[in-house]
């Protein structure tokens, strides 16, 4: 079994693989003045509850955008799994993917963990160019050529940033919560504010889609993941896929590529049983 770890700005997402079958995951909040012995703490009660004993853990994969966390989570491991993880920092290194940026190691790990994943499940038989949509604290775009490379792509203020944005610099405009309205016409200040903030970032959404498909050719599979993937999506048909797990099976698939040729466990075989 495999333990994935993606360290983000809001979340710190965790998943457990029984080979390639996410079977357990859980979202915590990303707080950078929790310890290790905090996070070995709240492990202890995640895999108790699901069942999952930490000797059951065969390997860990770790990336972080994060770096104050980075140390605590690779310490939390070190303490409580005893085990040396594949950490996705310089992703030009070890994701196995080719990284066509300017100065790939400015390239965030989640974006490249994300690319992978979605490159091995849609792109690789589709022969087509895809583009990652990342609805997360920032909102990233990245495109991926036909020939699996990262290419690069945009980067944008999350949707609850704007929200944030509206309410601390427009005195007299209120904090919301971000969900889609009955009306693009709002009729009251916050339903306003709601269609400005949810039609106006599906519009955005979709005009980057658009320009970087020109740019790829004219055709490219869109996938979708982050925490708002499910709610934009509906919105527009501009996204094939929804896959809220990619990053989890984007650290999957790098952590097979790094201990495939020394023999490590999790690669293919028979799946366990009787956990």
């Amino acid at each position: 079994m495999l333990l994935a770890i993606d360290v983000g700005n809001t979340n710190v997402v965790l998943g457990v693989f029984d080979r390639t079958s996410l079977v357990h995951s859980w979202r915590l909040q990303t707080q950078r003045e929790r310890t290790s012995d905090e996070l070995g703490l709240l492990m202890d009660g995640l895999f108790a509850r699901a069942g999952v004993r930490f000797a059951d853990i065969d390997g860990v994969v770790v990336a972080s955008v994060v770096p104050p966390v980075t140390g605590t989570v690779l310490d939390m491991i070190a303490r409580t799994f005893r085990k040396q993880p594949v950490v996705v920092v310089d992703p030009a290194s070890n994701s196995g993917m080719p990284i066509r940026y300017d100065s790939p190691a400015d390239v965030g790990a989640d974006r490249i963990v994300n690319a992978v994943a979605a490159y091995e499940q849609y792109g690789r038989q589709a022969h087509l160019p895809l583009i990652v949509c990342d609805f997360g604290t920032a909102t990233t775009l990245d495109a991926v050529s036909m020939e699996g490379e990262y290419l690069g792509g945009a980067i944008c203020p999350g949707v609850t940033i704007s929200a944030d944005a509206l309410f601390q610099r427009a005195a007299r405009l209120p904090r919301i919560d971000v969900r889609k309205p009955a009306r693009v016409v709002g009729r009251t200040t916050v339903g306003a504010m709601e269609s400005g903030l949810f039609f106006g970032y599906v519009g955005m959404v979709e005009g980057l889609v658009r320009r970087m498909r020109d740019e790829l050719g004219g055709s490219a599979v869109v996938i979708a993941t982050g925490g708002l993937a499910s709610v934009i999506a509906p919105e527009t048909d501009c996204i094939q896929h929804v896959d809220v797990d990619l990053t989890l099976h984007g650290l999957r698939i790098v952590w097979a590529r790094n201990t495939a040729s020394v023999g490590r466990p999790g690669m293919p075989g028979p799946a366990r049983t009787g956990r």
